[in-house]
């Protein structure tokens, strides 16, 4: 009963397409479908181009050459190998090309570029699809990448070979330096899962002092004298911070101040710092071969190094037992000597050296510890990379000495902190302390003691 009344609707009969219908059809299939083959075609071009170079180069030709000397001879061969196969890219694609592939044969791929770029501090690459940079303190990531794993491995292999090591899967973890001075840490599977990563500190060419330091807020005019006769005064200063604080740039700082007659012995895993004195020896530290041998580290380097009759010893960085034989020279007559460790806070640092120096000498009394790091090192520069990206000296300590089993630290400079501008940049201040300091006695030798203590804020020096 529901369906009484109801209409059926019959459907109407397509129409049959007449043969000159047919034809066209057929033709725009085929015209859509060549279309189809041009674009995959012109998407697999580059990479066709590049394996006809690469067959077409010799390796051994290609390193002897300059870079402009090969840019020539690739730009040449991708445009004919374009005219040969009739791939069709202009001449812009040609260009780029051509300069991805000279990078691929002796640069760093797709990576090159930024190594040139003097807005870039770092360079992490996690994997071939994802490159970060740091620029001015803080992480961006880039639209940079790479064809594939085994392309970033290239490089990696490329970079170890360079160095006369390698980099495999019986040695997936690498420290190397580039030409240009910059350090790159490899590592590959199996210890990475996610593919090859490499982390590359740029090497600055800049020298920034302690009035570039004023004018970027990494410290106050005040600081900044007060550390500059710190260092005239041959303090022993040790520089505190954590990964990418700025600690090497405040050390060049400080080595910048040395008088030009001292003989300065420097020791560092890969040579970063610039010294503006002729009278640098520089000695860098060589890991083991592919036998196991031959190593040469950080505590036999300050150990030579006192053979050598330095007038200050500066050693990059120090995070093992080699800190022993430096607080050894700091308390034999090598005074202005400096370091960097990685901690928190001036009194972090204090436990670091303590944790170090145990390492070096376990069987060494506590008492006998603490007095060799109370009686060499003068103060202690804490730096810090904060959340807006500025680096800033937060702390200036002197080491007071030692009462019963505690180093007695005295702050000559805090940063305090009294919030945010409405850009993001924080706000605060260099506050001063208002004291003699125990060094006293050393500024007033160098005839500098009324300048230091004016700048922590004591106006005059008395007389008795």
């Amino acid at each position: 009963m529901g369906d009484f009344g109801k209409k059926t609707v019959v459907p109407e009969p397509v129409a049959e397409p007449t043969p000159a219908a047919k034809i066209e059809i057929a033709k725009a299939a085929a015209a859509d479908a060549h279309m189809e083959a041009i674009a995959a075609t012109a998407k697999k071009a580059p990479d066709i181009i590049r394996d006809q170079v690469l067959l077409r180069i010799e390796p051994v030709n290609a390193v002897r050459m300059t870079r402009q000397e090969l840019t020539a001879v690739v730009d040449r061969l991708v445009s004919e190998i374009a005219n040969e196969r009739k791939l069709l890219l202009n001449q812009t694609e040609q260009d780029t090309l051509g300069r991805n592939i000279v990078d691929d044969m002796i640069g760093l791929g797709p990576i090159e570029p930024l190594l040139h770029d003097p807005t870039i501090a770092d360079i992490l690459v996690n994997g071939p699809n994802m490159v970060y940079v740091e620029r001015r303190g803080k992480l961006e990531l880039t639209d940079i990448k790479f064809r594939h794993n085994a392309h970033v491995l290239h490089v990696a292999q490329r970079i170890a070979s360079s160095i006369g090591r390698s980099v495999d899967e019986s040695s997936p973890l690498l420290d190397a330096r580039l030409a240009d001075g910059s350090r790159v840490n490899v590592v590959i599977a199996p210890i990475s899962l996610k593919g090859p990563c490499l982390s590359i500190r740029k090497f600055s060419h800049a020298i920034f002092d302690f009035s570039h330091m004023v004018k970027l807020g990494t410290a106050s005019r005040e600081m900044a004298i007060a550390l500059e006769i710190a260092a005239r005064c041959r303090l022993n200063i040790i520089i505190s911070g954590g990964t990418g604080s700025g600690k090497t740039t405040l050390l060049n700082a400080f080595s910048s101040m040395i008088d030009p007659g001292e003989r300065i012995i420097t020791i560092e895993d890969a040579a970063e710092l610039k010294l503006r004195q002729e009278h640098v020896v520089q000695l860098e530290t060589r890991p083991a071969n592919m036998e196991g041998r031959g190593e040469i580290d950080q505590r036999m380097l300050v150990r030579n190094a006192l053979r050598m009759r330095p007038d200050r010893i500066i050693v990059g960085e120090v995070r093992g037992p080699e800190a022993f034989d430096m607080m050894q020279a700091m308390n034999t007559g090598h005074d202005g000597s400096m370091s960097t460790v990685h901690a928190n806070s001036a009194r972090d640092a204090l436990a670091r050296m303590e944790s170090m120096l145990l390492m070096a000498s376990a069987n060494l009394p506590m008492r006998a510890i603490l007095s060799q790091i109370s009686r060499g090192i003068d103060l202690i520069v804490q730096t810090e990379r904060m959340r807006d990206g500025v680096r800033r000296i937060t702390e200036v300590a002197e080491v007071l000495g030692l009462e019963e089993d505690t180093i007695i630290l005295g702050h000559l400079f805090k940063f305090e902190f009294k919030g945010e501008n409405p850009d993001g940049s924080l706000k605060g201040v260099f506050q001063a302390t208002p004291v003699q300091p125990a060094f006293l006695q050393r500024l007033e030798y160098y005839g500098l003691a009324d300048a230091f203590l004016e700048a922590v804020g004591v106006e005059k020096l008395r007389d008795d």
